[in-house]
């Protein structure tokens, strides 16, 4: 089987190769080995795109919604009959075990069936006046989309922004990250095989910084789309407020988990041990700060401990593997750092804690127990395989302890308590609350979060809408 990861933009209707562009190469970070280059976008090409882009939508907004329905059902049969290649595309460039890169690309493909539906499903309101006369309330889509997405869900991220995008009638300009380029590429390819307007998306790569500011500064753009930490984030921010266009930002997170004493606590360990590790910790709504009820507090840090230290470790191809590599080689260094840091401060560790022998990313399900408040991992989101496991007291210890940090994107309860439950889907601070389960993505239920994790919604009828303008029709 060909293991080559080779991407390049494609603008206006063309993949533009090498030439005189500069090419980037891509790295499997199972081994380190190169596996392929990607070609960056040229100032001349973000023009293009721009000018592509913006024909693209005069034209596909005058498609109809069934046809828009059509070309994304189509897209996702292409997604299901090429799931193998995909996958393995994924796993070679981003690391994660091929049966969760096999899972990325079935709940990418179900996404976009939901967003077929929610194509025809666009309705406006009529609102009676005097007799003769009627105002009418119309949704029309925004326009041209910059989309910028992380490397975490290589699929996943790419296809968020093009399914809402597409069921609205917007085109878009796709800039996914330069360390997993093939498999956005392989993404866009099952939507043209549909049957999409070539000039309908665009896809580019090279400099983050010079592509966002380019794309951002042009009257052309008027959505942006971003997947990605909270630094950059505001900094988009910034840029985008200066033409005042319309924004889906989701941004980090540091899940609290709180863990009460009257949970099933095998099952809820059993739970929380493979989510964590997810993606080796890669993954924005992962659990990291783990509050758990006094009672129950040392049950909990061994048993966690101990799945940690079982949990087999190693390329993302061989099925054994349960979790792979880290994405880069800066993302070890980081973990070692943060979690040096916690121990100078009085963690624990419990297991793991030291990167991988050899010339892969890797870095070992790690567990901390009692960290204090003032290590850095406690403040800033880790993004990796660590679990940090603090005690607390009562349910207003819990809250309190969930909702210090300045983010909300995801956070996690284990209880049998009903009316706890309730008051802990009130309380807590995040966009998504999951009780006694993990699974936050729902092709119909939106994802996003608060305060400094984002704002607007992707996924359900909230992702479409949220491209969208009201406009009103009054009619003497």
């Amino acid at each position: 089987m060909n293991d080559t990861c080779d991407a390049a933009p494609f603008i206006a209707g063309e993949w533009r190769g090498a030439k005189d562009r500069l090419a980037q190469p891509i790295f499997n970070p199972a081994t380190g080995a190169e596996i392929g280059r990607v070609v960056h976008a040229n100032a001349a090409d973000l023009d293009d795109a721009l000018a592509a882009t913006n024909r693209g939508f005069r034209a596909f907004r005058a498609i109809s919604p069934d046809e828009r329905a059509r070309i994304l059902v189509s897209a996702a049969a292409n997604l299901r009959a090429r799931a193998a290649r995909i996958a393995r595309t994924v796993t070679l460039e981003q690391g994660k075990p091929l049966a969760e890169a096999l899972g990325e690309v079935s709940a990418a493909a179900a996404l976009l069936d939901f967003h077929a539906g929610e194509a025809v499903r666009i309705y406006g309101r009529v609102l009676m006046r005097a007799p003769g006369s009627r105002s009418l309330v119309l949704h029309q889509p925004v326009g041209p989309v910059a989309a910028f997405c992380a490397w975490n869900f290589p699929v996943l991220n790419p296809v968020r922004k093009l399914g809402p995008a597409l069921a609205a009638g917007c085109s878009i300009i796709l800039k996914p990250s330069e360390e997993t380029p093939a498999s956005a590429s392989e993404v866009l390819r099952c939507f043209l095989d549909a049957g999409l307007p070539p000039d309908t998306a665009q896809l580019v790569f090279g400099d983050p910084d010079a592509i966002s500011r380019h794309l951002l500064a042009s009257p052309v753009t008027r959505k942006l789309s971003f997947t990605g930490s909270v630094s950059v984030g505001k900094h988009l921010m910034k840029l985008a407020a200066e033409t005042v266009m319309k924004m889906t930002m989701e941004l980090g997170g540091h899940a609290p988990v709180l863990v009460f004493e009257d949970c099933q606590l095998d099952r809820t360990l059993d739970i929380l041990a493979a989510h964590k590790f997810r993606n080796a910790g890669q993954v924005c709504i992962a659990p990291t700060r783990f509050y758990v009820q006094e009672d129950i507090y040392d049950a909990f840090v061994g048993g966690f401990a101990e799945r940690a230290r079982a949990l087999p470790v190693g390329n993302g191809l061989d099925a054994v593997n349960r979790m792979g590599p880290m994405a880069n080689p800066r993302r070890p260094e980081v973990i070692a750092a943060m979690v040096e840091d916690a121990r100078s401060v009085g963690a624990r560790l419990v297991a793991g804690g030291t990167a991988g022998d050899g010339s892969g990313y890797f870095f070992a399900p790690t567990v901390l127990a009692n960290v204090p408040p003032a290590a850095q991992v406690m403040n800033e989101e880790p993004f990796g395989p660590v679990a940090l496991i603090c005690p607390f007291s009562d349910d207003d210890d819990a809250i309190a302890k969930a909702n210090r940090l300045p983010f909300g994107l995801a956070a996690y309860c284990f209880t049998e308590n009903g009316r706890r439950q309730n008051l802990m889907g009130d309380a807590i601070e995040a966009g998504m609350v999951l009780i006694n389960q993990v699974r936050a993505t729902w092709p119909d239920a939106p994802f996003g979060g608060l305060k400094e994790s984002g704002f607007g919604s992707e996924d359900g009828p909230e992702g479409v809408a949220a491209h969208l303008n009201a406009k009103a029709v009054h009619i003497a």
